[in-house]
């Protein structure tokens, strides 16, 4: 009952900004015509001279007053390219684009700063760049300043400042720039830390006030869920998962973690090549490890995939270890003849439990092993999965409060047993 009034509240809120089947298309020129006659034969033969290159392809959404709008895909996806459309920078082929408000679009840093113009005039040029009066940026300038923190700086010339005063000073006037709506393109990561925290606390004041808009575009997943209500993903120019934000994230990481473990059709059929991928060789010239259950699995879950093999002797070994891709380490290893495996060309299923792990990304990692001649109670490795054909997978879980650390809070705390004064 609870969502249904959410939901209703959300849509009685008013559109400022609807995307309505917008298309575009780019055109990259493959040969060029030197003069008049060669431009009429290409003509005669039907050579066009280019391509057609379709970056968006029947976008739709909208968005409303209030929301902090996640726009999120991988490069060369078209986020840049539908940015720039709402910004009306590009006009699109077809379809629609409504805006109602001050649209302030910070596309890129620094764009129409001028080196040889002082602090203070970048920023009155700027802002009329933006579309605001004389005395509209008369208003917000003490603020503007006061974020950037170079009120000692700004009747010097902007080619005498660091590179971290120019991106504070340009952020600066595109968030305190008194408009509806803003729009952000990857610009999280700005200055130091000191000024990163700056502008957490002016996004988290910038979500309470329900006149305001933002529509972000970045890579950061953790962003996306920390301040959007909202996000769509785009891939191929295309809306792919739209709506709830830790789904749209979730999608994301999904995606990436597919084209991560993706495998060429040479290590598909390595047993017909005489060479090999690396990791890979004539007594195994298989090995590599596919998922069973979703590659993005919930901690309260065992996560299920399978190793598949082939190798023509019966002393062999299969070492498994887990690997954690950001915050590095090995949270897991088998052992190097811990799982004995026949001869010949099998799949083994296996079960690793989750519910020890915060949020992250990992990879499973694994080797084939046999017994050495000198010692029985040894192994030597024959052959390993390489970046290809070992398996990519991630942990989410809405109860993990604290994703800093490997384990979460739920499966281990530490407890304060004394404090004796010294």
């Amino acid at each position: 009952m609870v969502a249904n009034e959410m939901t209703q509240a959300e849509a009685e809120r008013p559109v400022v900004l609807k995307i309505d089947h917008v298309a575009k298309s780019f055109r990259l020129p493959t040969e060029q015509a030197t003069g008049l006659k060669m431009a009429f034969l290409n003509w005669t033969k039907g050579i066009k001279g280019y391509t057609e290159q379709k970056v968006l392809k029947d976008i739709n959404f909208e968005v409303h007053q209030g929301d902090f709008f996640g726009i999120v895909g991988r490069n060369g996806s078209g986020k840049s390219t539908l940015l720039k459309i709402i910004s009306q920078i590009y006009v699109p082929e077809k379809g629609s684009v409504m805006v109602n408000g001050k649209l302030v679009p910070f596309i890129e840093l620094g764009v129409g700063f001028n080196p040889e113009l002082t602090g203070r005039e970048n920023v009155y040029l700027n802002g009329a760049l933006l579309g605001f009066s004389r005395d509209e940026i008369d208003a917000m300038y003490d603020d503007i300043v006061e974020f950037a923190e170079l009120e000692e700086f700004m009747d010097q010339k902007l080619k005498n400042y660091s590179s971290g005063m120019q991106v504070r000073l340009a952020f600066s006037v595109a968030i305190k720039a008194q408009g509806d709506i803003l729009v952000l393109d990857e610009v999280l990561a700005v200055g130091d830390e000191a000024f990163q925290r700056k502008c957490d606390n002016f996004f988290a004041e910038i979500k309470k006030d329900p006149t305001k808009t933002v529509i972000l575009v970045t890579h950061s997943m953790d962003a996306v869920k920390r301040y959007c209500n909202k996000a769509i993903l785009i891939k191929d120019g295309e809306i792919i998962a739209s709506g709830d934000k830790n789904d749209v994230a979730d999608r994301y990481t999904l995606e990436n973690l597919k084209r991560e473990n993706s495998k060429d059709s040479a290590d598909q059929n390595t047993e017909k090549l005489d060479v090999y991928p690396e990791g890979l060789n004539k007594e195994v010239p298989i090995l590599r490890i596919n998922p069973v259950s979703p590659t993005v699995a919930q901690s309260s879950s065992d996560f299920i995939f399978e190793i598949e093999y082939m190798y023509g002797h019966n002393d062999g070994y299969i070492a498994i270890s887990l690997n954690d891709i950001k915050r590095g380490g090995i949270p897991y290893d088998s052992g190097p003849d811990t799982f004995k495996v026949p001869q010949g060309h099998h799949i083994v299923r296996f079960s690793m439990p989750l519910h020890l792990f915060n949020d992250g990304e990992y990879k499973v990692f694994c080797t084939l092993r046999r017994l050495t001649l000198s010692d029985s109670e040894k192994t030597e490795m024959i052959a390993f999965t390489n970046n290809s054909n070992s398996l990519i997978f991630a942990i989410r879980d809405s109860k993990n409060t604290n994703n800093y650390a490997l384990i979460n809070d739920r499966s281990m705390s530490v407890s304060l047993v004394e404090t004796m004064q010294v």
